[in-house]
């Protein structure tokens, strides 16, 4: 499974007047419980030491990266944000040594892609603990999904729904995970086939993955963006195009109405804008802005 990379993006060439960028872990594949609960939040534990606030740990790193505003972010700028966050709550900060998340605040802020050879270069460069321990932490973890984490299944509906747009739109998948894993989901299910290319954050954030196939190539109203998370709706709202979400934890009944309603409406020229204030309205509610221990 050889991985893509930006010539095959800036290259890509259309065949039909449309397009949709696809999410991948939450939004095709139901990894996200599993993958965070039973993988990425202990080896957060496990790396910094932090066992003796570990209901903190597991709150604070379940809120950012599954239920609330954040879900969806790069790996590395949810583990700050869980830094963050924990470092501004008095039952966890008082009770461990927290690590001081700035250095890794200023790589998620670089405007570099948020890969393990990025994190990797860095953490050499400014001799970081932090973010060679972060490297670290990113490589085990890679290697501890890959060889203990179940198969994710794809969603209910989610081949149907491919092989549809596939029939109908060029097709690219649009992710924040790495590389690896992604290329494993795909090519395991053969959901590979229903799309031209599989991006990750090697290639750059989303916005940047959309900007290399899009550019020139289709007006904004034939560009869709499938996600289910909030940096999903962002990118969409970023280049202007439409946004259809993937409810968390109402996933089948999402892709249902995908193939019973929303994906006709894009072919015919786009969402009116009521539709689409519909579908953000919903999605947003599902997902808030406030730690339950800050309300």
């Amino acid at each position: 499974m050889e991985e893509f990379t930006k010539d095959d993006l800036i290259n890509f060439l259309p065949r039909f007047e449309t397009f949709v960028g696809i999410d991948s872990d939450g939004c095709v594949f139901d990894t996200m419980e599993i993958k965070q609960k039973d993988f990425f939040h202990p080896a957060i534990i496990h790396h910094w030491k932090l066992e003796a606030i570990e209901p903190q740990v597991r709150a604070a790193a379940e809120f950012i990266y599954l239920y609330s505003t954040f879900r969806g972010l790069n790996r590395f700028l949810g583990l700050c944000k869980t830094f963050e966050l924990l470092n501004d709550w008095p039952e966890a900060r008082d009770k461990a040594d927290l690590p001081d998340p700035t250095a890794l605040r200023t790589f998620c802020d670089s405007g570099q892609p948020l890969s393990n050879a990025t994190i990797k270069i860095e953490a050499e460069r400014t001799g970081s603990n932090l973010l060679a321990k972060a490297y670290d932490w990113s490589v085990e973890l890679n290697k501890d999904i890959d060889q203990k984490m179940p198969d994710p299944p794809p969603f209910q509906g989610v081949e149907a729904a491919l092989k549809r747009i596939s029939e109908n739109s060029d097709a690219i998948v649009i992710s924040q995970t790495q590389a690896g894993a992604l290329l494993k989901d795909w090519h395991r299910d053969d959901l590979a086939r229903y799309v031209s290319v599989i991006a990750g954050p090697e290639m750059g954030s989303k916005i940047d993955h959309f900007t290399m196939a899009v550019v020139n190539r289709y007006p904004a109203n034939a560009i869709l963006m499938v996600g289910d998370a909030p940096g999903d709706l962002a990118t969409a709202q970023a280049i202007g195009c439409n946004f259809f979400p993937i409810n968390p934890s109402r996933e089948t009944e999402s892709w249902k109405r995908f193939m019973d309603e929303a994906y006709a409406l894009f072919l015919s020229g786009g969402f009116s804008e009521g539709y689409q204030q519909q579908l953000n309205h919903e999605f947003k509610a599902l997902l808030p802005g406030t730690p339950p221990w800050k309300q």
